[in-house]
């Protein structure tokens, strides 16, 4: 007697449940997207209305009254998720599995901590989806492709970051002792304050050197800050460049329900799972 393999896609209802939820080329999987969608723009109207007062004072109830309508819906609909792949605890560890989680925890939260269903407006990351319900799955790939060069760039730019945090400490320091209290800079933390805003080009102008060593100083620091700028940003485009070369499939797994496998992928890179 044959027996599923484990690397197999659900069977029965839970194939059927799985097309449904996560692919949007039959009728039933784009009508229950639209719905989602639907539902994901009017929970987070909610939310937004809830926080004009007049609108709370009138129509409180009511809204809060949906608040937990659409919770329970949504709770639902992660529930479904879980069970459709077969691989439950990857598809909740992914980035769509925590954003869905994250768009219930808030109006539970509010049980205990009044005002936290504020929060919810993190729904609007769910939204994500319509680019698979209007078929613009190409959208999806690219969106991947970015994901794959800031990982790819992450390594670099994080001793780019440890050079530029050294740089603002000695800074920060250096403008404590040539400025001092007198000027705004009280503190090496404030200086170092100082230092982040400068070489950001942000400039808030809140604390400014008053003496010529401190203004040349800062004058140094300004013109760094556009390579500052500018590094990062090369990291990122060559990456970019690099992972673009490489084509996407936007179906997603069966297994966990991740997407941006490439195209010739025979099984998942995150559970396994044959595509």
């Amino acid at each position: 007697m044959t027996h599923p393999s484990e690397q197999s896609p659900p069977a029965g209802a839970r194939a059927r449940l799985h097309e449904v939820i996560f692919e949007s080329h039959t009728p039933a999987g784009k009508a229950f997207d639209v719905a989602l969608l639907c539902a994901i723009l009017l929970s987070v109207l909610a939310v937004m209305l809830e926080s004009v007062a007049p609108i709370r004072v009138r129509y409180g109830e009511a809204i809060r009254f949906a608040e937990w309508v659409f919770t329970a819906l949504f709770t639902v609909e992660y529930g479904l998720r879980l069970l459709s792949v077969r691989r439950p605890l990857l598809y909740a560890s992914s980035f769509f599995g925590l954003v869905d989680l994250l768009a219930l925890l808030p109006t539970y939260l509010s049980v205990m901590l009044p005002g936290a269903q504020s929060l919810l407006v993190v729904r609007v990351i769910r939204l994500l989806r319509v680019f698979r319900v209007l078929k613009l799955v190409s959208f999806l790939g690219q969106a991947e492709v970015l994901l794959t060069a800031l990982r790819a760039s992450r390594p670099k730019i994080t001793v780019f970051l440890g050079a530029v945090l050294s740089t603002v400490v000695i800074m920060g320091s250096v403008m404590y002792l040539v400025e001092g209290e007198k000027n705004g800079f009280d503190s090496i933390p404030r200086g170092m304050y100082w230092a982040i805003v400068t070489m950001t080009t942000v400039g808030f102008g809140d604390i400014t050197p008053k003496t010529v060593p401190g203004q040349f100083i800062a004058s140094v620091l300004m013109i760094l800050g556009y390579g500052v700028l500018a590094v990062p940003t090369g990291i990122v485009s060559v990456e970019l460049a690099a992972a673009s070369r490489k084509g996407l499939n936007p179906e997603a797994c069966p297994g966990c329900g991740a997407e941006g496998h490439d195209v010739d992928a025979v099984h998942c890179k995150y559970c396994g799972t044959r595509l």
